[in-house]
């Protein structure tokens, strides 16, 4: 035995693995499970490809936009599945892991950023679910052939960036990209809002293959700690048989990977030249596999460190995508966007989010609907707006807006060639006649239930003079029941629509100065102190320079014009705004403002009240602003000489918040094109716009 430990060369060492190769394997070792597990057999590789810089990665990405063919007609759903099992195989791997770690054994790097991080990638996952619902994959342009033939070409995007960057994404490299992309051929609005979701879905897609990675190490190093921990017991009990122990393992034909080469090496290294057989034997079988054991060791390190790079760059990119601005991202990179910003007057641009995100999804249904493009349909809406600005002097059809979600949205689609559903030319009946359609429904469901029931009574053989009353009782109740019916069935069947608005975040403009008032009565101390109080917070919560905030006063109604404690009431709040003006001072204007008005003769109730209540108090402001209604009120607080520069009220009642940020919304919804009154002289009425509007919950 100790000729065979000492000697490399012996040709024992030589002739075992051609003797073991010609064995029958009869029995199975029961590592042999372990050593070849068919469920990752074919598995792929990681999405690694050569490191590229930013305008490396510019130029790839019109060399893939020139290879791709895109198809349109045949549609299938493979993200859904494939995101499934990626969640099996990641919920397996982590299983496997957390039993590892039970056991006490040591993990790669790269396994301990999959268990710190795994409620990251479930959170990722469920994101995953939540925004790919079933079918939305097949309403984006796919490829014809390549690796990802049948799936979408964003998602191909995403698998390219991920290969190129190791899976380290950022917002400069990305929009790099996709703007280079769209040199060549221009994405869709749904492609670019798909954009994260598809990178989400390929850094998934990546850690999946990275943890079979990581299972398959701790696979080999866990065989190669069992078949060393038994040679270790043999050398020491019964060192005559450890050459059956080494049969058994070549028998067995274990992974000559880099983890299970490096990992035994390390253990029977512990013990010295006591278990120099077996290292022999691995030294033997590599060499003819032409490579050496420490070569496998340094593959075995690097392996480890690359893969820990991976892991932790797809975690740190889960981390990016979950807190990037992705609305800056698809203005950023959108042609319509760019198309739209040409609007007259710069209108679009100055509009909120959610309005310019209005207009751009009105293309995409038109375009959707019709062989044009979203960027066609684009510019034939800034034509026609500069064609009608050209003609006459009305702002609302010299704005984009009137021909995607206004009146001539319908001309728009008719230019297009869109094809329009039954549900949608529905909808524009309904919308052209809804109060016909109302009254009609409410009509035609009285009449049939009505009928029901005088059928039903004219069983009985009832006398005239009774079914008259039936049919009038049948008649009353069931009007009423019908009206409630169509009113929650309105609810149902009618989604509201969000009122356009222009973006004042950042502060109302001077064209748009406000007041927010609030009409109350003052009947004692400590109503006023709440009224100052409440003035205060509503102000706090919506700073600006351009915005008033004033109370609008009235005494309690009395037997005699003056009462006793007036004069002390009115004292208490002018010295409450004072000292609110003077707490927040303004280099210009004063911000907080009291509207009193004396008590006036009520011939109707026998009593001297303010006029007309709470109407009354805003008709007065009203003329006051104009430079009518100074006698309307005997004191006023505050630098009047803003008072022509107001266009807009706000009124709240004494008990209603203005929350955060409201005031500026509410301000630029009317202060938008498609919102703005046009009052007809004939009918003295408004008839297009808004002249109030009364904001829901």
């Amino acid at each position: 035995m100790k000729f065979f430990l000492g000697n490399k060369n012996n040709e024992f060492i030589k002739l075992l693995p051609q003797a073991i190769a010609k064995l029958k394997k009869n029995i199975i070792d029961p590592f042999l499970g372990e050593n070849n597990n068919p469920k990752y057999v074919n598995e792929r590789p990681p999405l690694r490809a050569e490191i590229f810089t930013g305008e490396k990665l510019e130029q790839h990405a019109v060399t893939i936009a020139k290879r791709h063919v895109l198809i349109y007609e045949k549609k299938s759903e493979q993200l859904l599945k494939r995101l499934a099992e990626n969640e099996n195989i990641l919920l397996e791997v982590y299983s496997l892991l957390s039993e590892t770690l039970k056991q006490n054994k040591r993990i790669s790097p790269a396994a301990e950023w999959l268990v710190d991080n795994f409620y990251l990638i479930e959170e990722q996952i469920f994101t995953g679910k939540k925004h790919l619902p079933k079918g939305y994959s097949k309403t984006l342009p796919r490829l014809l052939k390549g690796e990802s033939a049948d799936l979408p070409r964003v998602y191909d995007m995403a698998v390219e960036i991920i290969s190129h960057s190791d899976g380290h994404v950022d917002i400069a490299k990305l929009t790099g990209f996709v703007n280079a992309y769209q040199t060549v051929d221009n994405l869709k609005l749904g492609e670019l809002w798909a954009i994260p979701i598809m990178l989400r879905l390929g850094l998934i897609e990546n850690l999946r293959r990275l943890s079979i990675l990581v299972a398959e190490e701790i696979t080999d190093r866990s065989l190669a700690n069992r078949w060393a921990d038994e040679m270790i017991a043999v050398s020491e009990k019964d060192p005559k048989n450890l050459v059956l122990v080494i049969a058994d393992m070549a028998r067995s034909e274990p992974p000559m990977e880099s983890t299970f080469v490096a990992e035994l090496n390390r253990r029977l290294l512990e013990k010295a030249n006591s278990l120099s057989l077996p290292l022999n034997w691995i030294e033997q079988r590599l060499s003819e596999m032409g490579v050496t054991t420490n070569e496998l060791i340094q593959l075995d390190n690097q392996n480890q460190a690359a893969t820990q790079v991976s892991v932790s760059n797809c975690i740190n990119s889960f981390r990016f995508l979950s807190t990037t601005n992705w609305r800056d991202f698809v203005e950023d990179t959108s042609i319509v966007e760019n198309i739209l910003r040409r609007d007259i007057n710069g209108i679009y641009g100055k509009m909120d989010f959610h309005t310019r995100d209005q207009y751009r999804h009105a293309i995409e249904k038109i375009a959707l609907c019709s062989k044009f493009s979203e960027q066609a349909v684009a510019e034939s809406v800034i034509q026609a707006a500069k064609k009608n600005a050209a003609l006459n002097n009305n702002s609302k059809q010299a704005h984009i807006g009137y021909y995607l979600t206004g009146k001539g949205c319908i001309a728009t689609a008719k230019a297009a060639n869109a094809q329009i559903s039954v549900s949608e030319k529905c909808s524009r009946i309904k919308n052209k006649h809804p109060l016909l359609i109302y009254l009609s429904s409410i009509s035609i469901l009285t009449f049939l239930i009505c009928w029901l029931l005088v059928e039903e009574a004219a069983t009985e053989k009832l006398s005239t003079s009774v079914m008259i009353t039936v049919c009038i009782v049948a008649l009353l109740t069931t009007t009423r029941f019908a009206v409630s019916l169509v009113n929650w069935f309105s609810t149902i069947l009618i989604k509201p629509i969000l009122l356009s608005r222009m973006d004042y975040s950042r502060g109302i403009p001077d064209e748009a100065r406000s007041m927010v008032v609030i009409p109350t009565l003052i009947t004692d101390i400590s109503s006023i102190d709440a009224l100052a109080e409440g003035l205060e917070v509503r102000f706090l919560a919506n700073r600006d320079v351009n915005l008033y905030f004033a109370l609008l006063t009235d005494f309690k109604d009395a037997e005699t014009e003056h009462l006793p404690e007036d004069e002390l009431l009115v004292l208490a709040i002018k010295n409450r705004i004072i000292e609110l003006n003077k707490k927040y001072l303004r280099p210009s204007n004063d911000t907080f403002f009291l509207f009193h008005r004396p008590r006036r003769w009520n011939k109707y109730d026998k009593t001297w009240t303010g006029y007309e209540r709470k109407r009354g108090k805003l008709g007065d402001l009203n003329a006051l602003l104009r430079g009518k209604g100074e006698s309307y009120f005997s004191e006023i607080v505050g630098d009047t000489s803003c008072f022509s520069q107001i266009k807009y009220i706000i009124t709240l009642d004494t008990d209603t918040q203005l929350p955060r940020d409201t005031a500026w919304k509410m301000i630029g919804t009317m202060a938008h094109p498609l919102n703005r009154p046009i009052y007809n002289e004939k009918k003295k009425r408004v008839t297009e716009g808004y002249g109030i509007l009364q904001p829901r919950v």
